[in-house]
């Protein structure tokens, strides 16, 4: 029963990474140049501005590389981290609970994030595609990883 699931686990994880890194891309993209409802309820951030431009730029590039597949273990966790400091320095203070302080945004990224920094890409990432073009048996390649049963 269980065999179907795991053969299709790259093929979601890869969904997974392309959605988080879209919705992510695009935070960065409102932030930055005041799209989809701009920043903060509209506009954009000055640029150069701590911390909130520089989390702008991070979110715009490492969504990017995740949506893509390319890099995506190394920018996962820049935006991992980039999120664990958004919670601790920005949300966390004010209340306990990511409920409480507007937090749940950037906890969940920081997981879902911090959980691709640790099973790759999934499949139709280029860095996939690269690793096959060089003839080389990736240890990122979700093809051939044994998938993971819970």
């Amino acid at each position: 029963m269980l065999e179907p699931l795991n053969r299709a686990q790259p093929y979601v994880l890869g969904l997974f990474r392309g959605v988080t890194g879209l919705l992510f891309a695009c935070h960065g993209a409102a932030s930055l140049f005041g799209v989809l409802g701009g920043a903060q309820g509209g506009g954009t951030l000055e640029a150069g501005s701590w911390p909130g431009w520089y989390a702008a730029v991070i979110q715009l590039l490492c969504g990017g590389l995740v949506l893509i597949g390319l890099g995506t273990r190394g920018a996962a966790l820049l935006a991992s981290g980039s999120m664990a400091y958004a919670y601790f320095d920005v949300h966390q203070p004010t209340a306990l609970w990511p409920l409480q302080n507007g937090g749940e945004p950037s906890a969940i990224y920081c997981w879902a994030f911090l959980l691709l920094v640790f099973t790759g890409g999934g499949a139709l990432g280029l860095d996939q595609l690269l690793s096959r073009r060089r003839g080389s048996a990736a240890s990122d390649d979700a093809a051939n990883q044994t998938p993971a049963v819970a």
